[in-house]
């Protein structure tokens, strides 16, 4: 994410705003990968986190992880969306499969 850029989004209920980490340019063999072939990155950075969810009891369950923290997950999980010339995953804190320590 670029510095300087303030982001105008605030995820929802139990959603996450998460950014994939890139990989650097893969070589196997000497053949360059181009972007199409290339596999999304499983591991991403915490972006924002939504207002949370209420429990039977309206109490507000806590999220499992914060801005900042490094995730690992779903190769499919959550929803592109572009924000600033930038791409993000506004994913459920579900989809979330860890967090990378």
């Amino acid at each position: 994410m670029a510095k300087n850029t303030k982001l105008t989004v605030k995820p929802l209920a139990d959603r996450v705003l998460v950014q994939r980490i890139e990989e650097g340019e893969e070589i196997k063999g000497g053949i360059i990968i181009p972007d199409s072939a290339k596999e999304k990155p499983q591991e991403a950075r915490v972006i924002a986190l939504g207002t949370g969810v209420l429990d039977k009891d309206g109490k507000k369950i806590a999220f499992s992880v914060k801005a900042g923290d490094k995730v690992l997950i779903g190769k499919y999980a959550g929803t592109e969306v572009k924000l600033n010339d930038e791409i993000y995953l506004l994913l459920s804190e579900n989809e979330i499969l860890a967090v990378v320590e």
